[in-house]
């Protein structure tokens, strides 16, 4: 019998610490068209974006003409990249800032070669004047996609847009929306989209398999009571304002309501108060049907503390809503939440090892939270540190932390949670709830499958947003796939055009 023995390769790069990094060639060749233009490596989760961007780090470092911004949008992921770059780095000029910085540390920490920061403490700081774009040679945005709209990201970008300064932008999914695709090419100044997926031959040999299984629950008899009644106090405002030249789709969209905002504001103000509340209802029915009594009870107390158009009329004279309201009561006072809690306790059981549950709520989160150690299972939460609940940077990374290490067996997360952890040993992630986005979609997804198979279980309570969500994702899923291709075209089209011009035109 013969036996085959095949050497781990490293990279052997100046910067980069001597058998730290396993060479792969895909990350070689990713990081090889980062460095010479402008670019965004596509690539999916847990196949070491932060590596490829270490070997960029190492080549703009070697020709020591300037700094080195690394971005992210969350304190936990900034610190994960400090404390990598700080491990494969043979550099100690390395820092990390984030807004629980002074402004006089941070002014000390700008100068070093090597900055791995928040973007929101980053923009501001520009800002301030305490830093300036020719201070870097090299800036790079983790979880790019989010380079849209006002997002700090955004501003940043701006204020490289005339200079040489290299921008690489990582993700593990581009947007779905085309338009949004655009803007962050534009933005970034994107000459070529680097992109690799589970399929791709120099990357199928590093990929787990992640097994999916969607799981549908009934609402219990006593929620469905109270949906109904919801539903009928929301067909309520819909007849009004179509009564009032609203022109409204027979599908009860809450999206729909929230384009119309500014018109009705501007133009059909008798249509406010009926708009408002059927917005006020549709998050009070969201809440009901995907995470249960005890959250939607308690954004009725939120909203009934507030002064706002239609409050008083919905919590006082509306009876279908105060109904409803009453009925949540007793149910919470009898035990019922949703069908998805108990569920939860059996996946739980089915897979043993570590599992990450996703929830959009924070009050989703301490329901969740409280029912697992009423069964016994050890959990811990990880949510942002916005609000008087929310964690503390260094909370945060202590909590994460103490997930790996096993001490809890099940970490309940926000979207906090959902960009660019590195927990390897996830045995299972489940979606408490289903979203409507592509890019959230494969977040979620890509915190198990990194070192053995992983499973993902997504929740869906029947005739509910759930499903809705659920298809809206799956389109939307289909449509990003496609987009690293849509976009690399337009870039070859483009620059077709430009090498067609000539004298001012080319110029211009």
């Amino acid at each position: 019998m013969v036996f085959l023995y095949t050497m781990t390769q490293y990279l052997d790069k100046k910067y980069i610490q001597k058998n730290s990094i396993e060479k792969r060639d895909y990350q070689v060749n990713l990081a090889s068209q980062a460095i010479n233009e402008n670019c965004i490596i596509v690539l999916p989760t847990g196949l070491g974006k932060t590596a490829i961007a270490l070997t960029i780090i190492a080549e703009y470092l070697s020709k020591g003409s300037g700094g080195v911004l690394f971005l992210a949008p969350t304190r936990v992921l900034v610190n994960q990249h400090y404390e990598f770059l700080k491990e494969h780095l043979t550099l100690e000029d390395i820092s990390l800032i984030t807004g629980e910085d002074s402004i006089e540390k941070r002014t000390k920490l700008w100068k070093c070669s090597v900055i791995c920061a928040t973007p929101e403490i980053a923009r501001n700081d520009f800002a301030r004047g305490i830093i300036s774009s020719e201070q870097f040679t090299l800036v790079i945005f983790d979880e790019v996609h989010r380079t849209v709209g006002d997002y700090a990201y955004s501003g940043i970008a701006e204020r490289f847009e005339d200079t040489n300064v290299r921008l690489v932008g990582m993700t593990a999914t581009l947007p779905s929306e085309k338009e949004k695709a655009r803007e962050i090419m534009t933005r970034l100044k994107i000459s070529c989209v680097a992109e690799r997926n589970e399929n791709s031959s120099d990357v199928k040999p590093y990929t787990q398999e992640t097994r999916t299984e969607w799981i549908k629950v009934e609402l219990p008899s006593e929620l469905k009571t109270i949906q109904s009644l919801l539903k009928s106090s929301l067909d309520q405002r819909y007849d009004t304002l179509r009564e009032n030249g609203i022109k409204l789709t027979s599908q009860q969209s809450l999206s729909a309501l929230l384009r119309i905002r500014q018109f009705v504001l501007s133009q059909n103000r008798r249509s406010a108060k009926p708009l408002f509340t059927a917005i006020r209802i549709h998050y009070a029915l969201n809440m009901l049907e995907v995470h249960g009594i005890t959250p939607f009870l308690k954004f009725c107390a939120r909203t009934q503390a507030k002064k706002g158009v239609g409050i008083k009329d919905l919590f006082e004279l509306d009876p279908n809503f105060t109904k409803a309201v009453s009925l949540a009561k007793s149910a919470q006072s009898n035990g019922i939440e949703h069908s998805k809690i108990p569920k939860l306790k059996e996946i739980l059981e089915s897979v043993p090892g570590k599992a990450l549950i996703f929830t959009s709520y924070r009050d989703s989160v301490d329901l969740i939270f409280n029912k697992l150690n009423e069964m016994g299972i050890p959990a811990g939460i990880l949510i942002g540190k916005a609000g008087d609940t929310g964690l503390k940077q260094k909370k945060q990374i202590e909590t994460v932390q103490k997930f790996r290490d096993g001490i809890f067996q099940v970490l309940v997360a926000t979207r906090v949670g959902e960009e660019g952890l590195d927990i390897a040993e996830v045995n299972q992630v489940i979606f408490y709830d289903n979203v409507p986005s592509s890019i959230r979609f494969v977040q979620r997804r890509g915190r198990t499958g990194r070192k053995d198979t992983g499973k993902l279980v997504v929740l869906i309570a029947k005739n509910t947003i759930d499903e809705t969500y659920y298809w809206i994702g799956q389109r939307k899923i289909t449509a990003s796939k496609s987009m690293g291709t849509k976009m690399t075209q337009l870039l070859e089209k483009n620059q077709k055009i430009d090498s067609g011009k000539t004298g001012l035109d080319a110029f211009l």
